[in-house]
Protein backbone atom coordinates (compact mmCIF):
# COMPACT_ATOMS: atom_id res chain seq x y z
CA UNK A 1 0.00 0.00 0.00
CA UNK A 2 2.29 2.51 0.76
CA UNK A 3 3.98 1.74 -2.64
CA UNK A 4 0.64 1.90 -4.19
CA UNK A 5 0.57 5.79 -2.50
CA UNK A 6 3.62 6.29 -3.49
CA UNK A 7 3.48 5.62 -7.28
CA UNK A 8 0.14 7.72 -7.43
CA UNK A 9 1.84 10.97 -5.97
CA UNK A 10 4.93 10.59 -8.76
CA UNK A 11 2.48 9.37 -11.15
CA UNK A 12 0.08 12.87 -10.57
CA UNK A 13 3.35 14.95 -10.34
CA UNK A 14 4.02 13.85 -14.03
CA UNK A 15 0.08 14.27 -15.17
CA UNK A 16 0.04 17.96 -13.92
CA UNK A 17 3.66 18.32 -15.90
CA UNK A 18 3.07 16.26 -19.25
CA UNK A 19 2.08 18.23 -22.38
CA UNK A 20 0.29 15.40 -23.50
CA UNK A 21 -3.41 16.53 -24.76
CA UNK A 22 -4.80 13.51 -24.40
CA UNK A 23 -3.90 12.81 -20.24
CA UNK A 24 -6.63 13.32 -18.24
CA UNK A 25 -4.80 13.00 -14.88
CA UNK A 26 -6.18 13.18 -11.66
CA UNK A 27 -9.58 14.13 -9.91
CA UNK A 28 -9.75 14.75 -6.55
CA UNK A 29 -13.39 13.23 -6.46
CA UNK A 30 -12.71 10.30 -8.87
CA UNK A 31 -9.52 9.31 -6.72
CA UNK A 32 -11.44 9.34 -3.87
CA UNK A 33 -13.84 6.95 -4.96
CA UNK A 34 -11.30 4.90 -6.81
CA UNK A 35 -9.61 4.52 -2.97
CA UNK A 36 -12.85 4.17 -1.21
CA UNK A 37 -13.72 1.07 -3.78
CA UNK A 38 -10.56 -0.34 -2.71
CA UNK A 39 -10.53 -0.16 0.95
CA UNK A 40 -13.99 -1.32 0.81
CA UNK A 41 -12.99 -4.62 -1.48
CA UNK A 42 -10.10 -5.16 1.09
CA UNK A 43 -12.32 -5.70 3.99
CA UNK A 44 -14.93 -8.07 1.79
CA UNK A 45 -12.53 -10.11 0.15
CA UNK A 46 -10.77 -10.34 3.86
CA UNK A 47 -14.05 -11.97 4.72
CA UNK A 48 -14.79 -13.68 1.86
CA UNK A 49 -11.95 -15.18 2.06
CA UNK A 50 -13.18 -17.73 4.54
CA UNK A 51 -15.27 -19.42 2.31
CA UNK A 52 -12.93 -19.55 -0.83
CA UNK A 53 -9.84 -20.90 1.29
CA UNK A 54 -12.05 -24.08 2.68
CA UNK A 55 -13.59 -24.00 -1.11
CA UNK A 56 -10.27 -24.68 -2.55
CA UNK A 57 -9.04 -26.86 0.47
CA UNK A 58 -12.21 -28.96 -0.16
CA UNK A 59 -11.45 -29.26 -4.08
CA UNK A 60 -7.86 -29.87 -3.42
CA UNK A 61 -9.24 -33.62 -1.20
CA UNK A 62 -10.62 -34.87 -4.75
CA UNK A 63 -7.33 -33.77 -6.49
CA UNK A 64 -6.37 -35.96 -9.83
CA UNK A 65 -2.56 -35.36 -8.99
CA UNK A 66 -0.04 -34.74 -6.42
CA UNK A 67 1.80 -31.82 -7.68
CA UNK A 68 5.48 -31.17 -6.03
CA UNK A 69 6.80 -27.29 -4.98
CA UNK A 70 8.95 -27.39 -7.87
CA UNK A 71 10.24 -24.64 -10.42
CA UNK A 72 8.44 -26.68 -13.04
CA UNK A 73 5.18 -26.96 -10.83
CA UNK A 74 5.13 -23.46 -10.71
CA UNK A 75 6.24 -22.20 -14.19
CA UNK A 76 3.10 -24.67 -15.01
CA UNK A 77 0.76 -22.44 -11.96
CA UNK A 78 1.78 -19.92 -13.74
CA UNK A 79 0.04 -19.90 -17.13
CA UNK A 80 -2.66 -21.92 -15.84
CA UNK A 81 -3.47 -19.43 -12.99
CA UNK A 82 -3.86 -16.71 -15.85
CA UNK A 83 -5.86 -18.75 -18.13
CA UNK A 84 -8.23 -19.13 -15.40
CA UNK A 85 -7.88 -15.75 -14.60
CA UNK A 86 -8.52 -15.00 -18.69
CA UNK A 87 -12.01 -16.86 -18.63
CA UNK A 88 -13.32 -14.58 -15.35
CA UNK A 89 -12.18 -11.66 -16.56
CA UNK A 90 -13.95 -12.14 -20.62
CA UNK A 91 -17.17 -13.99 -18.12
CA UNK A 92 -17.68 -11.16 -16.40
CA UNK A 93 -17.76 -8.83 -19.60
CA UNK A 94 -20.32 -10.92 -21.53
CA UNK A 95 -22.58 -12.28 -18.71
CA UNK A 96 -24.60 -9.57 -17.56
CA UNK A 97 -24.62 -10.63 -13.92
CA UNK A 98 -21.02 -11.21 -13.71
CA UNK A 99 -20.84 -7.56 -15.02
CA UNK A 100 -23.11 -6.63 -12.72
CA UNK A 101 -20.23 -7.57 -10.37
CA UNK A 102 -17.05 -6.50 -12.09
CA UNK A 103 -18.39 -3.26 -13.85
CA UNK A 104 -17.24 -0.78 -10.73
CA UNK A 105 -13.80 -1.34 -12.06
CA UNK A 106 -14.43 0.56 -15.30
CA UNK A 107 -16.55 3.05 -14.57
CA UNK A 108 -14.03 5.79 -13.83
CA UNK A 109 -13.23 8.00 -17.23
CA UNK A 110 -9.68 8.81 -15.78
CA UNK A 111 -7.06 6.11 -16.46
CA UNK A 112 -4.30 6.17 -13.51
CA UNK A 113 -3.34 4.50 -10.68
CA UNK A 114 -6.06 5.21 -8.80
CA UNK A 115 -8.09 3.55 -11.24
CA UNK A 116 -6.26 0.01 -10.67
CA UNK A 117 -7.43 0.69 -6.81
CA UNK A 118 -11.34 0.96 -7.91
CA UNK A 119 -12.01 -2.81 -7.39
CA UNK A 120 -15.23 -4.72 -6.91
CA UNK A 121 -17.30 -5.56 -4.16
CA UNK A 122 -18.99 -8.58 -5.54
CA UNK A 123 -16.40 -10.33 -7.01
CA UNK A 124 -14.96 -11.89 -4.48
CA UNK A 125 -18.10 -13.79 -4.28
CA UNK A 126 -18.24 -14.47 -8.42
CA UNK A 127 -14.74 -15.57 -8.85
CA UNK A 128 -13.83 -18.07 -7.01
CA UNK A 129 -15.40 -21.06 -8.81
CA UNK A 130 -13.52 -19.52 -11.92
CA UNK A 131 -10.11 -20.85 -10.29
CA UNK A 132 -11.90 -24.58 -9.30
CA UNK A 133 -9.77 -25.90 -11.30
CA UNK A 134 -6.52 -25.43 -9.99
CA UNK A 135 -6.53 -26.87 -6.33
CA UNK A 136 -8.34 -30.08 -8.42
CA UNK A 137 -4.97 -30.51 -11.14
CA UNK A 138 -3.33 -30.90 -7.76
CA UNK A 139 -1.70 -27.09 -6.91
CA UNK A 140 -2.60 -26.48 -3.13
CA UNK A 141 -4.87 -23.41 -1.87
CA UNK A 142 -1.76 -21.97 -0.94
CA UNK A 143 0.04 -21.93 -4.34
CA UNK A 144 -3.31 -20.91 -5.54
CA UNK A 145 -4.04 -17.63 -3.58
CA UNK A 146 0.04 -16.93 -4.14
CA UNK A 147 -0.22 -16.98 -8.02
CA UNK A 148 -3.49 -14.90 -7.39
CA UNK A 149 -1.62 -12.23 -5.61
CA UNK A 150 1.07 -12.10 -8.10
CA UNK A 151 -1.34 -11.32 -11.30
CA UNK A 152 -3.33 -8.84 -9.00
CA UNK A 153 -0.09 -6.81 -8.09
CA UNK A 154 1.23 -7.26 -11.54
CA UNK A 155 -2.12 -5.70 -12.74
CA UNK A 156 -1.34 -2.17 -11.08
CA UNK A 157 1.18 -1.09 -13.11
CA UNK A 158 -0.95 -1.17 -15.98
CA UNK A 159 -2.78 1.36 -15.44
CA UNK A 160 -1.06 4.63 -16.34
CA UNK A 161 -1.00 6.95 -19.56
CA UNK A 162 2.98 7.53 -18.48
CA UNK A 163 4.20 4.61 -20.09
CA UNK A 164 3.37 4.11 -24.35
CA UNK A 165 4.37 0.97 -25.77
CA UNK A 166 7.39 -1.22 -24.56
CA UNK A 167 8.31 -2.88 -27.75
CA UNK A 168 8.59 -6.55 -28.51
CA UNK A 169 7.65 -7.47 -24.55
CA UNK A 170 4.15 -6.50 -25.73
CA UNK A 171 3.85 -9.47 -27.97
CA UNK A 172 4.02 -11.67 -25.17
CA UNK A 173 2.80 -9.78 -21.88
CA UNK A 174 -0.06 -7.30 -20.46
CA UNK A 175 0.97 -3.93 -20.63
CA UNK A 176 -0.34 -0.41 -19.75
CA UNK A 177 -1.02 0.02 -24.21
CA UNK A 178 -3.05 -3.55 -23.46
CA UNK A 179 -4.84 -2.63 -21.02
CA UNK A 180 -5.86 1.24 -21.96
CA UNK A 181 -7.89 -0.64 -24.46
CA UNK A 182 -9.44 -2.59 -22.35
CA UNK A 183 -10.78 0.44 -20.61
CA UNK A 184 -11.81 1.77 -23.63
CA UNK A 185 -15.56 2.60 -24.80
CA UNK A 186 -14.37 2.41 -28.25
CA UNK A 187 -16.78 0.29 -30.19
CA UNK A 188 -13.08 -1.78 -31.44
CA UNK A 189 -12.03 -2.04 -28.00
CA UNK A 190 -14.96 -3.34 -25.69
CA UNK A 191 -14.33 -6.80 -24.41
CA UNK A 192 -11.17 -6.98 -25.47
CA UNK A 193 -7.32 -7.31 -23.79
CA UNK A 194 -9.06 -9.91 -20.73
CA UNK A 195 -5.17 -11.18 -20.08
CA UNK A 196 -3.66 -10.46 -16.33
CA UNK A 197 0.67 -11.11 -16.95
CA UNK A 198 0.40 -12.59 -20.46
CA UNK A 199 -1.85 -11.63 -23.47
CA UNK A 200 -1.40 -14.62 -25.21
CA UNK A 201 -4.39 -15.75 -24.21
CA UNK A 202 -6.34 -13.03 -26.35
CA UNK A 203 -4.07 -13.41 -29.26
CA UNK A 204 -5.25 -17.45 -28.96
CA UNK A 205 -9.33 -16.84 -28.17
CA UNK A 206 -9.50 -13.79 -30.74
CA UNK A 207 -9.83 -11.01 -28.13
CA UNK A 208 -6.74 -9.20 -28.89
CA UNK A 209 -7.02 -5.34 -29.89
CA UNK A 210 -3.87 -3.23 -30.56
CA UNK A 211 -4.26 0.65 -29.08
CA UNK A 212 -4.48 2.70 -32.17
CA UNK A 213 -7.24 5.29 -31.60
CA UNK A 214 -6.95 7.39 -28.61
CA UNK A 215 -9.11 5.68 -26.25
CA UNK A 216 -12.18 7.03 -24.66
CA UNK A 217 -12.42 5.57 -20.65
CA UNK A 218 -15.64 4.82 -18.94
CA UNK A 219 -18.68 2.85 -19.85
CA UNK A 220 -20.78 3.10 -22.81
CA UNK A 221 -23.50 4.81 -20.29
CA UNK A 222 -21.55 6.59 -17.64
CA UNK A 223 -23.01 6.79 -14.27
CA UNK A 224 -21.75 10.56 -13.29
CA UNK A 225 -21.42 10.21 -9.44
CA UNK A 226 -18.50 9.50 -7.54
CA UNK A 227 -20.50 7.56 -4.49
CA UNK A 228 -18.96 4.35 -3.81
CA UNK A 229 -22.80 2.97 -3.05
CA UNK A 230 -24.05 3.63 -6.30
CA UNK A 231 -21.30 2.71 -8.26
CA UNK A 232 -20.88 -0.53 -6.44
CA UNK A 233 -24.46 -1.47 -6.98
CA UNK A 234 -26.17 0.55 -9.85
CA UNK A 235 -25.76 -2.29 -12.42
CA UNK A 236 -27.30 -4.67 -9.88
CA UNK A 237 -30.37 -2.20 -9.52
CA UNK A 238 -30.55 -2.06 -13.54
CA UNK A 239 -30.98 -5.97 -13.72
CA UNK A 240 -33.77 -5.43 -11.29
CA UNK A 241 -35.27 -3.02 -13.08
CA UNK A 242 -34.85 -4.93 -16.55
CA UNK A 243 -36.30 -8.22 -14.99
CA UNK A 244 -39.13 -6.30 -13.45
CA UNK A 245 -40.64 -5.16 -16.53
CA UNK A 246 -39.47 -7.79 -19.04
CA UNK A 247 -42.04 -9.29 -20.71
CA UNK A 248 -41.28 -13.23 -20.20
CA UNK A 249 -39.47 -15.23 -18.42
CA UNK A 250 -36.83 -15.87 -21.74
CA UNK A 251 -36.16 -12.18 -21.77
CA UNK A 252 -35.93 -11.98 -18.16
CA UNK A 253 -33.23 -15.15 -18.11
CA UNK A 254 -31.98 -13.06 -21.06
CA UNK A 255 -31.25 -10.39 -19.29
CA UNK A 256 -29.78 -12.16 -16.78
CA UNK A 257 -27.40 -14.51 -18.35
CA UNK A 258 -26.93 -12.86 -22.11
Amino acid sequence: IPAFIVLMVLEALWARGTRHREVRGYSTQDTAASLAMGLGNVAISTGAKFLSIPFFAWLYQYRFFDLPSTPWTWIALFFAEDCCYYWFHRMHHQVRFLWAAHIKHHSSTHYNLSTALRQAWLTPFTGPIFWAPLPLLGFTPAMVLTAQAISLLYQFWLHTEAIRTLGPFEWIFNTPSHHRVHHGTNIEYLDKNHGGIPIIWDRLFGTFEAERAPVVYGLTKNIETYNPWRIAFHEVAAIVRSVATAPSWRARLGYLFA
